[in-house]
Order: C-alpha cells, then structure tokens, then sequence
C-alpha cells in the first residue's frame, strides 16, 4: 500500500466488547503497529506528488454491460465512523474513469472484536495513518468487519471510482477492501466476512461489465510494486494484496478464501 500524501486528487453476540486499553492501543496501530508488525502490508501503500502523472491506459476498455451488474450491498456511511472531532482537513478526493479490479487487504488489528465496536476501530485507523502517517485520509476505499458490515473508507463516493491509497503502483482503476483484523494462517476467516466480500466485488466490478474471476490488464505507477513503472500485467479483477507488492497482506487464511470469494462474486452477478 501506498498512499496519496495531501494529494490534490491521492455484534459479535457474546464476543466481549474491546476493554478501553485495547481500544487506546488500536489508535497506535497505524503509526506503530502498521510502521513496525504491519511491515510489508503497510509498505505497500503508494505516497503520490501533488500533481502525479497519470498512468497510461493499460488497454483500450471493452464496452461496459450491464448483463451481468450485481445488486449493491448495504454500505455504512463514514459518518457513522468518522466524527466532527476526529475528522481532519484534507484535498477533494481524485478520481480514474472505472474500477476494473478489487485488491483485499487485511488491517493486521485484534481478532477479538465486538462487530458494535468497529466504527470505533476504523476511527482509530484512520486517526494513526492521518496523524503518524501524515495520509491524506484512510487509505481503504471499503472495511469489512467480521460480522459482514461493509464500511465506506476514503471518501469520494462509493458509486464512482475512488482513486485509493492501498496497493503500491495500482491504485489507479482499482478499490481496496480492508477486512478488519488478522489472517494469518490458520486463523479462521468468519463467513459473514467473505460473503460480504463477495458482494462488495460482485458489485463494484459489476459497475464496469468486469468478471470477478478474469485477468485485468493494469499499468504499474511505481518500481516498488512487482512490476516496474510503466509495465502492464495481468492481474485477477479480485486479487490479494500481495498480487500486486510483495507483502504477506491479506495473510495467508485470507489470500486462500479468494478463490472462492472470486467464484461467490461471479454468481452474485448471475454468471
């Protein structure tokens, strides 16, 4: 992930709430955590000058259908995380002309969570990476939670394409969902989080007539990614974080439900 820097246009039941330490704690994770145990995954966020040059078009379009567009999930505004006291300054939102394909991250926070919590948790994120980070705003266009509540995360708008600060050198064309916690492996990855998922893609790719189970043709902005400046790969229209930089986010438990999440988004488009 890398991100625009002050870029002109970059109920669990019976889960025990987070005690106020562990809440406290999580306000560091972007600047402590996310800089030192988040190490690759945070790495991977693009930082843009205040007038970046665009990537070149990787491949001209094919038409946009609507055949196969999926019906949007519900998606929780930012202003049931994102208070008047907690909400900074900050440049009017970028924008490409399409997302092509979704990248899924995993915030590496606490498991343990109450679902009533999150909210509070992604304030916290989003205080860390725009205060010790010094980001223009949260890097994630979307979180999920682990009871299935998708989240929006950068603003713009969750209809248009939101140019993110989430996967180093694909930014462009691209949103990033962030599920909220860790899946390394053999950590369980709850159903309710792949499903909403799946749904969010199904979607979101849906908006362009994309395929959540085809390759995509994207330009890389930036040598620190796999690819150099310039390059165009093939990468899925749903992948891992680590697909485009070389990071262990979204963990190994996550990065093996993508198959299916890719397979659950194709059939929400009636594919």
């Amino acid at each position: 992930m890398r991100v625009l820097r002050r870029a002109r246009g970059a109920h669990g039941r019976g889960v025990p709430r987070i005690p106020r330490p562990v809440l406290l704690l999580l306000g560091c994770l972007p600047g402590a955590v996310a800089v030192v145990a988040l190490g690759l995954c945070a790495r991977g966020v693009e930082r843009t000058a205040v007038a970046p040059r665009q990537p070149r078009p990787a491949a001209a379009a094919p038409a946009v259908t609507t055949a196969h567009r999926a019906a949007r999930p519900r998606i929780v505004p930012r202003s049931a995380w994102l208070d008047a006291t907690a909400r900074r300054a900050q440049p009017p939102p970028r924008y490409d002309d399409r997302v092509v394909a979704v990248f899924v991250h995993h915030t590496d926070s606490p498991n343990g969570y109450a679902c009533a919590d999150a909210p509070v948790i992604i304030r916290h994120l989003y205080s860390g990476q725009t205060t010790a980070r010094s980001w223009d705003d949260i890097g994630y266009n979307f979180l999920v939670d682990r009871c299935g509540t998708i989240y929006e995360g950068r603003a713009g708008g969750v209809e248009r394409a939101v140019t993110g600060a989430h996967t180093q050198g694909f930014n462009h064309r691209t949103a990033g969902v962030a599920a909220l916690g860790t899946f390394t492996a053999g950590v369980p990855v709850p159903r309710a989080m792949t499903e909403a998922i799946a749904a969010l893609a199904a979607w979101k790719l849906g908006l362009s007539g994309i395929d959540p189970r085809a390759h995509v043709a994207l330009t890389s902005s930036n040598d620190l990614s796999r690819y150099r400046e310039g390059t165009t790969a093939a990468l899925p229209a749903l992948a891992a974080h680590t697909d485009g930089f070389m990071t262990n986010c979204p963990g190994a438990a996550l990065s093996a439900e993508i198959p299916a999440i890719r397979e659950r988004a194709a059939r929400l488009q009636g594919r």
